[in-house]
């Protein structure tokens, strides 16, 4: 007997449990069968269609790989120089953690109560007190443009991770933009056939990024420690160094610096979406969300102390090839094209299996909003393939709009790399509407009686520790990261944002209003 065989075995001892009836009443006849007869799934409303073949670690697993700290902190790691250097990198990782930690408490607790692949808009239409259809829809819009954006960030980056990699060994080649536009489609069309005829292989993939990622923060610890070309920071210097002149924003030059730690766990939630294919998901998904952060936060500490400590001139980083200042760092510290290459490899690794796992959580999510028929063609991208057991044309849709939004880099870059910000934005927002209905509207009666809950006094703080932390976020990725702002390094996130919620309010007076009833309604596990 397989462990997944057991673990289906559990969930339905745990369900016969919960569901079972006293003295004939509340747990009575429902149809044919019994309520405690029923999959989890049928009880929030939704017919089983997906396979449950992920456990509580690759569950977690998954959310670290879709963390991805190597690249997630690497990558955007020029805006922690424009925010200061040292001391936004290092603290502004510590305070992040525990905002993000609210968060992650605050969602855990509604996919406890309501474990569906629907995720934010469904837990919005259960505890909203009124407009619950349009609420939902919104809601539904918007994080499936967070789980786009940051699907087509992260395959983005790391094409442009390539480019900046090769510069390692040829100074002066500047990939043009259409080789860099070839190069992100094949990396969404690897992710694509991946994720559609490797399913049942995938939660050995989450295994395997699991342990590659914690080898490769090893590698990086050891390697920067010992070699230390750049030379190495004292104490004081290596967790305290703070220079506010790059950014131009005087003391608020610190808040810029928390941008790398902030995106590293914007997409937090996503794991949301995986709740169909875990059995037990009223405690399984609540239990990875919530240690994604501690667990990923800690390993990352490994990963940020030896960078600090042997960083180069702060300018001289800022002057990356690509503005990928991981690879210079690291070639630079190395002292050698290969050692810097062999570093970077890793982190290309990281990212590589980043997209599969975010590619994944995506198309779920696209799929769950295609099965309420809040998208357009929702009958044909909410189908599942029988045979593949994954939805196949969600993840082709999911593929199609990164790969049409990726044209936009060859007109405007600055204007393209606001989706990195866009996709926090929504991310973001698409949580902050049910925490604050399930905080004001429902007085947190529903979530209360969920299998995983923070309880009566930690869960309102926590609550709202993450709306304010939520309303400042969305603040802070929508400025430019440096003054005097021009054309090219103005921040288009509100634009695009308000541009993508256009769409949304064009296709629900067009069409949605006539279609969309909101999910099933239910009384959540």
């Amino acid at each position: 007997m397989s462990s997944t065989d057991v673990e289906q075995g559990d969930e339905k001892l745990a369900y016969e449990k919960a569901f079972a009836p006293s003295g004939g009443g509340a747990g009575a006849d429902i149809g044919t069968g019994t309520h405690h007869n029923l999959d989890s799934l049928e009880v929030l409303g939704y017919k089983p269609e997906l396979q449950r073949n992920r456990s509580l670690f690759t569950l977690l697993f998954q959310s670290l790989a879709i963390a991805a700290i190597p690249y997630a902190e690497g990558g955007p790691l020029i805006s922690a120089i424009y925010g200061g250097g040292q001391l936004p990198f290092f603290v502004g990782w510590i305070i992040i953690l525990v905002l993000d930690e609210c968060i992650a408490l605050s969602l855990s607790e509604l996919a406890s109560r309501y474990p569906t692949s629907a995720g934010p808009y469904y837990w919005s239409f259960q505890v909203a007190t009124r407009n619950k259809t349009v609420l939902s829809f919104f809601t539904a819009w918007i994080w499936l443009i967070g789980n786009w954006t940051i699907t087509l960030s992260v395959n983005f980056g790391l094409a442009t991770l390539i480019s900046a990699t090769v510069s390692i060994y040829h100074p002066d080649f500047v990939m043009t933009d259409w080789q860099l536009l070839l190069v992100f489609y094949a990396i969404c069309l690897i992710s694509l056939a991946i994720c559609t005829f490797g399913n049942r292989f995938l939660p050995m993939v989450d295994i395997i990024c699991a342990a590659w990622t914690v080898l490769g923060i090893i590698a990086v610890l050891i390697s920067l420690s010992v070699k230390a070309e750049a030379g190495r920071h004292s104490a004081a210097y290596t967790l305290g160094h703070y220079d506010k002149s790059f950014s131009g924003w005087g003391g608020f030059t610190f808040f810029i610096g928390l941008l790398p730690a902030a995106y590293t766990f914007c997409a937090l939630g996503m794991i949301s979406s995986m709740a169909e294919e875990v059995s037990d998901p009223a405690v399984k998904v609540p239990r990875a969300m919530s240690l994604c952060v501690p667990i990923g936060g800690f390993a990352g500490l490994f990963y940020i102390i030896p960078i600090c400590a042997t960083m180069p001139p702060l300018a001289d980083v800022l002057n990356s090839p690509g503005g990928q200042a991981a690879p210079y760092i690291f070639h630079t510290v190395m002292g050698t094209p290969g050692g810097g290459l062999g570093l970077t490899f890793i982190v290309l690794g990281v990212t590589m299996f980043c997209s599969i796992s975010i590619t994944v959580a995506a198309s779920r999510c696209t799929w769950a909003v295609a099965r309420d028929e809040a998208i357009p063609a929702a009958k044909l991208f909410a189908r599942v393939n029988n045979k593949l057991g994954v939805p196949v044309w969600a993840l082709i849709l999911v593929t199609v709009v990164q790969m049409l939004l990726g044209l936009i880099n060859l007109g405007s870059s600055s204007a393209f790399t606001a989706f990195d910000s866009v996709s926090v934005i929504a991310l973001s927002v698409s949580y902050a509407i049910p925490i604050s209905l399930s905080l004001f509207w429902n007085k947190r009666a529903e979530v209360s009686k969920a299998q995983w809950n923070c309880g009566p006094i930690i869960g309102p703080i926590v609550n709202t520790v993450s709306l304010c932390w939520i309303a400042f976020e969305v603040v802070l990725f929508s400025m430019p990261t440096a003054l005097p702002v021009t054309s090219t390094s103005m921040n288009y996130a509100s634009v695009v944002f308000v541009g993508f919620g256009a769409i949304s309010v064009f296709w629900y007076l067009v069409y949605a209003r006539k279609v969309y009833k909101g999910p099933p309604t239910s009384d959540g596990l």
